[in-house]
């Protein structure tokens, strides 16, 4: 019984420790960019980065990337709950429940968990979607998703990613190249900007035609 008591007040403390340190971690990096990710240490390639803030990224990029990501992005507190239903109910029929990822819980999971998918790592999601959401500014959570994400192999942020698919700064895209960025997203080591096939390149025009219909939607990034 001592044994038990002892392990439980251990795990008590590490767990204490553990939340202590991740919610300072959320508070730094309100400010501060963070320097890595989970995934850049699992990926077995170069790393090619460079952080901009979202004044130095063409507007375009931003409202592509709600547009394809996350429509409620402005609207919403870290959490689409009709989409999350869907997601669930696909789960629980045994179909492939994809979707109900908002960019503020994707910037969680890239941030602080592994990339795999499992309920566990959902669990571990919410607390942290919810901290960055009561945390940051919305602008906040899109400049470091936006500076974090992959691209294509070892290619991390909006910077880097502009530069590798058509050799030019984040600052200088067009619509249609923040449009295509915005396409890959889901699969950049599947899809390529640079090289769009078919499906990229229908999927930038559905894009560019969402980005006109949301409108007021993206007020919370309009520069």
């Amino acid at each position: 019984m001592k044994f038990l008591k002892r392990l439980a007040r251990k795990a008590t403390r590490i767990l204490t420790l553990s939340v202590l340190l991740v919610v300072g971690l959320i508070l730094l990096f309100r400010f501060v960019p963070p320097p890595f990710t989970p995934l850049m240490l699992l990926r077995d390639a170069p790393i090619q980065k460079q952080w901009v803030s979202l004044d130095q990224m063409a507007p375009a990029l931003p409202r592509a990337v709600i547009a394809a990501e996350d429509n409620l992005f402005c609207s919403h507190w870290g959490f689409d709950l009709n989409s999350l239903q869907a997601a669930v109910l696909a789960f629980a029929s045994g179909e492939r429940a994809g979707g109900g990822s908002t960019i503020s819980m994707q910037t969680a999971k890239n941030l602080f968990l592994w990339p795999e998918r499992s309920v566990f790592r959902k669990l571990l999601e919410a607390p942290l979607t919810l901290a960055i959401e009561v945390s940051w500014p919305k602008t906040r959570i899109l400049e470091v998703y936006l500076n974090v994400a992959e691209w294509a192999p070892g290619v991390y942020g909006a910077e880097a990613a502009s530069r590798f698919h058509f050799g030019k700064p984040a600052k200088s895209l067009s619509r249609t190249e923040a449009a295509r960025l915005a396409a890959v997203l889901p699969s950049p080591l599947k899809w390529s900007a640079g090289k769009p096939g078919n499906y990229v390149r229908r999927r930038t025009e559905i894009i560019n035609r969402r980005v006109a219909q949301l409108g007021p939607l993206l007020d919370c990034v309009t520069q």
